[in-house]
């Protein structure tokens, strides 16, 4: 596009932009995804990383990488107490080797004079202030929703009306202040005093760092959260850039931390049209050995065609996640199960007619650009709320909120896969794919902000340089 030529040749070409994903795949993808478009504009960038769950830099052979140790064990969290806790761990360990890799970044000849800003995911702000400190300006990155961080920035007052800490008696009240949601559908860690206090630190924190930054970034696009974004931009004064879907428009390299089985995109070439259910929990996401079996027996109940993503560490307080004996011989000829998928492509795959997952935002938006029905099983985090809105919103699916019964499960295939309540999900679910393309084509909404995120940090790097 001439608006891409026109802001290289503003005076971008050579200068640097810093990046700092959170170390979790769901937030890794989208800054890598975003590092792929402002080196696309002419941009140089330089990739700060912990050691807990590195990115591979032979993937991105025109970005600079820069580790910074952190000192913490290759362990990864398996409660959603232990990752709020983990996040503010990485936060503590990273911030003197942080500071100590910029500086000496810094000062290298000439160095300085070509820093633009530091880009750095919403939950590290004490690395924004470290940059900060150095005279670096930051933008701040959520890897969430709009209406995620609309949650987020309400939690105070949530907690003053007494929706939280939420109690089991409340969960399904509607939090007139904050539609759609129900209070099950906020951001919590749980019930608990200390989970409760802890959430309210991890959350005022992420707020603490948008409103600190010059700048907050959003993978979403208007015509999908254009209400929320409106009342997002009014409640922050500072820009708002909302440029996704990224994994649409970003020509990065993949980065994903697991090794994908490129076989399965093969076996959805010899399937009919719309007749696979894909499933897919995400890579963070647990369950019992029961909920297993009886997810297992449900879908070969259901005699539906499917892909099933089934991670080693699905099941929790196992090594390895083993199907119930007699599932292989149910399913022959009609199903495959992958260690891992390229989500993106098959979820665009024709073969693809339905999408069983988790709801995290990543996954959500891939759904939606896939133009597939959804069928949500939230666990943690802002998946409850992604689900509300699959669900309630846009109702390009439903939530499968009941204990895992394999009744159940067959049920909830059927009425995805084949029924006519599916059908009509589906047609929203298509049409929720053509505002995707048309937010990411040409002179689409997605396409101008990223324009306009170029020219702002164009104009960080000029103030800086004034000063």
């Amino acid at each position: 596009m001439a608006s891409e030529g026109n802001t290289v040749s503003g005076g971008l070409r050579g200068r640097r932009v810093l990046v700092f994903p959170l170390p979790y795949q769901g937030h890794i993808n989208p800054m890598l995804q975003l590092a792929g478009l402002l080196h696309a504009r002419g941009l140089a960038v330089t990739v700060f990383y912990s050691h807990f769950n590195a990115p591979d830099p032979s993937r991105h052979p025109a970005y600079d990488f820069v580790p910074v140790p952190d000192g913490l064990p290759p362990y990864s969290p398996v409660s959603v107490k232990e990752t709020a806790e983990h996040i503010l761990t990485i936060n503590s360990s990273c911030e003197a080797p942080f500071r100590e890799r910029l500086a000496a970044l810094l000062g290298a000849p000439g160095a300085r004079d070509d820093v633009a800003c530091l880009v750095a995911d919403a939950h590290l702000l004490t690395l924004m202030d470290v940059a900060r400190k150095q005279g670096v300006p930051t933008l701040a990155l959520r890897t969430g929703s709009a209406a995620c961080f609309r949650n987020i920035m309400a939690n105070p007052m949530l907690c003053d009306k007494g929706y939280l800490p939420a109690q089991e008696s409340q969960l399904d009240l509607p939090v007139k202040e904050l539609p759609p949601y129900r209070v099950r559908d906020l951001m919590t860690i749980g019930r608990s005093r200390d989970e409760h206090d802890l959430s309210c630190k991890l959350l005022s924190r992420a707020v603490e760092a948008v409103r600190a930054s010059s700048g907050f970034i959003l993978n979403t696009f208007d015509a999908l959260e254009s209400d929320v974004l409106a009342t997002t931009r009014q409640d922050l004064a500072l820009p708002v850039f909302d440029i996704g879907p990224l994994h649409k428009i970003s020509p990065a390299a993949s980065s994903s931390l697991l090794l994908q089985d490129r076989a399965c995109l093969e076996w959805l070439d010899v399937q009919a049209p719309a007749s696979v259910l894909y499933i897919s929990f995400g890579s963070l996401a647990s369950m019992s050995a029961a909920d297993l079996a009886e997810t297992a027996w449900g879908i070969a109940n259901s005699g539906q065609s499917f892909l099933w993503v089934l991670r080693s560490d699905l099941v929790r307080g196992v090594t390895e996640a083993t199907l119930p004996d007699g599932f292989d011989a149910a399913t022959r000829h009609r199903g495959m199960i992958v260690s891992w998928a390229p989500q993106e492509e098959v979820l665009a795959h024709a073969a693809v007619g339905g999408f069983w997952t988790h709801c995290g935002w990543n996954s959500t938006l891939e759904g939606v650009c896939g133009g597939v029905p959804m069928l949500c099983r939230p666990y943690f985090g802002d998946q409850m709320g992604n689900a509300r809105y699959v669900e309630h919103v846009w109702r390009a699916g439903f939530v499968l909120d009941c204990e895992l019964q394999r009744g159940k499960v067959e049920e909830a295939v059927r009425r995805l896969m084949k029924s006519k309540e599916g059908d009509e999900m589906r047609k929203r679910a298509q049409e929720l794919r053509s505002r995707a393309a048309q937010a990411t084509d040409g002179a689409g909404s997605s396409r101008l902000n990223i324009d306009k995120l170029v020219n702002h940090i164009l104009s960080l790097y000029k103030s800086s340089q004034t000063r």
